[in-house]
């Protein structure tokens, strides 16, 4: 198993890579301002590294509902779904950029979060609740 993980947004993708080994690294975020030259990119690196499931941050609302940017992913992996035919996987993403944003000392914010470092560790966290879920981690004993 070759997951890539994505924090889906209209400016930037954030990637992160992870396996069964249960470990998640992000990977540099998609930020061409042309949204096919980032979508050509992804097609790209879903092929060299030749990845066999798709993770989404799925964007819940606090109380549990969907809203206008959930229907946005939710077209988004449809448009996945109907280019590679791999496996979607939705994770809520409730509170990842914030907790990615907050590993980020605040002066070095705003310039960081053009770079799409952000999203990508958003993308990490989503990826390991993912493998978390897939692949326990193991107590030693």
């Amino acid at each position: 198993m070759r997951c890539l993980g994505i924090d889906y947004g209209t400016k930037r993708v954030g990637l992160a890579q992870g396996d069964e080994i249960g470990v998640a690294t992000p990977l540099p975020a998609l930020i061409d301002v042309d949204e096919s030259v980032r979508w050509q990119k992804l097609g790209e690196l879903i092929k060299q590294r030749r990845v066999t499931d798709l993770v989404l941050g799925y964007p819940y609302n606090m109380d549990g509902t969907v809203g206008f940017k959930a229907k946005e992913v939710d077209a988004f992996a449809a448009r996945l779904k109907s280019a590679f035919g791999l496996p979607i996987h939705m994770i809520d993403e409730t509170l990842t950029s914030s907790e990615a944003e907050s590993s980020i000392a605040k002066k070095d914010r705003r310039g960081i979060r053009q770079s799409g470092v952000v999203d990508s560790r958003a993308a990490c966290l989503i990826l390991q609740d993912f493998l978390d879920q897939k692949f326990p981690p193991q107590l030693l004993g």
